[in-house]
């Protein structure tokens, strides 16, 4: 291995270490390690992330000369920033000023055969429909920061309907001036249905519903899985089943094609965003980042104005452990890539740990639902020592992402959701994570608070602060 990364990942060693993980090596550690090697030589890198629409997201950071013992961990502090940037924000552009040398690279590795084919396709074949490509530039080439300045969510004013999708029921709510006058939640099975009409037909006839307690609709607001681009669909497990030429056809532009239908503005957000919007009106408090602990991690933010954001916040892809690729680090089944975000804040985080601890289960547990609920049941009705340590794994993978997640948003009020989070098992990750921070980062502690959300922000309540997406001064 390479001397400058050897001494990195010694010295990122956890204060808190992860049970039965012991080669966990947070990124937020191995960061600050790094950084403490920057002195007056060092070399500041800006970073352009463009979409086709012509929005653009900006990053600096500083870097190492450029000397043959500086190379491999230069290149990996800026292909994890890379990799971070692109799952928070989205982009099909990438180009970097200020590292030459590093881009021959990487843009090797985000091409087709690369390390990063995964990502290159997904943000550029799947989300923003356009090539993907990461180039070196000149600083001076580099476009200006290009976000939208309107505040999303929040909004009350009119007669408002909000919806949410999930696989197993799709929720509705209709809102007067703030008052809510009715929600209602109609079971559906849409997964895997190859009609895209059962879809469409599901979601009208949950908004007639919903617009029959109003005197008129002035906006409709919409929360659901998946990556959305001005309210297009892009990529969601809603819509999978679906033969790809009706989903190009019907699906794609769905939410367009009802907004011109009804003849009014419609906003169609990830769950998990809305969810954060959710949280940071129940605290009266904002910025929020939440995750959810389920199946995969999920992501949404609340910005410092209150609103919501064009980000992506597909935090299950985002690094959080720069242990070096191999056996002993946790690989992504889908992207392929080593210490990203699901293997460690989601089931499949408490399955590989339980396997770790030896645990063993009966014939018929045998999907990482299923396992979870026996870790829980373990620790919530035998106050099994094993499973308590698997949740204290995942707290303390917690706080360091949380610490690491500082580099990349503004942070104050921090959620916890997900069903890893039920039970007993929350608690101890609550209090880990923020142990992690009060030790390791007291800087970071001291202006985040990470908890748990209440029971009844859980569900009809996220139909209702859909309705709120829609900008006032569109009505």
């Amino acid at each position: 291995m390479d001397k400058l990364l050897a001494q990195l990942l010694e010295e990122s060693a956890p204060k808190f270490a992860a049970p039965f993980d012991p080669g966990f090596r947070p990124a937020a550690l191995w960061v600050r390690a790094y950084r403490k090697r920057l002195g007056a030589d060092r070399r500041a890198v800006e970073i352009a992330l463009r979409r086709p629409d012509g929005m653009v997201f900006r990053h600096r950071m500083e870097i190492l000369p450029d000397t043959p013992g500086n190379a491999a961990a230069n290149y990996r502090y800026v292909e994890r920033t890379v990799k971070y940037l692109l799952w928070q924000k989205g982009a099909n552009e990438v180009l970097l000023a200020g590292c030459d040398e590093l881009v021959p690279k990487l843009a090797k590795s985000y091409a087709p055969g690369g390390e990063r084919e995964f990502d290159a396709d997904f943000m550029g074949n799947k989300v923003f429909l356009a090539p993907f490509s990461v180039k070196a530039v000149e600083a001076g080439a580099l476009p200006a920061a290009n976000e939208p300045k309107f505040r999303m969510g929040g909004c009350w004013k009119g007669c408002r309907i909000g919806f949410d999708l999930g696989g197993s029921d799709r929720k509705c709510a209709a809102v007067k001036d703030g008052e809510v006058v009715h929600t209602e939640e109609v079971p559906w099975s849409p997964i895997g249905v190859e009609d895209w009409r059962y879809r469409r037909d599901g979601i009208i006839d949950s908004l007639k519903r919903a617009a029959a307690h109003l005197p008129r609709v002035d906006a409709i607001g919409g929360s659901s899985a998946g990556v959305y681009v001005n309210n297009e669909v892009r990529s969601a497990s809603l819509f999978r089943g679906i033969p790809q030429a009706d989903f190009d056809a019907h699906i794609r532009t769905l939410f367009i094609d009802i907004a011109k239908e009804w003849g009014v503005p419609l906003y169609l957000m990830n769950d998990g965003d809305v969810t954060a919007l959710a949280g940071a009106i129940q605290l009266g408090d904002h910025p929020v980042l939440g995750m959810a602990f389920g199946t995969s991690l999920a992501g949404g933010y609340c910005g410092p104005d209150g609103g919501l954001t064009p980000w992506l916040n597909e935090l299950a892809f985002v690094p959080c452990d720069f242990r070096e690729p191999g056996p002993e680090c946790p690989q992504d089944d889908w992207s392929l890539d080593y210490g990203t975000g699901a293997q460690y804040l989601s089931q499949q985080s408490v399955g590989r740990l339980a396997i770790a601890a030896g645990l063993t289960f009966a014939d018929d547990c045998d999907t990482l639902p299923l396992r979870l609920k026996e870790v829980q049941r373990r620790l919530d009705k035998e106050d099994d020592p094993v499973a308590a340590e698997i949740f204290k794994a995942v707290g303390r993978y917690l706080g360091y992402t949380v610490a690491y997640a500082d580099d990349f948003y503004v942070l104050k009020r921090f959620l916890a959701l997900g069903r890893v989070t039920s039970g007993r098992g929350g608690d101890i990750i609550v209090k880990e994570a923020t142990a992690v921070l009060e030790g390791e980062f007291p800087e970071i502690a001291a202006k985040v608070k990470i908890e748990m959300p209440d029971e009844t922000s859980k569900r009809h309540g996220q139909a209702v602060i859909a309705a709120t997406l829609p900008p006032d001064e569109l009505i």
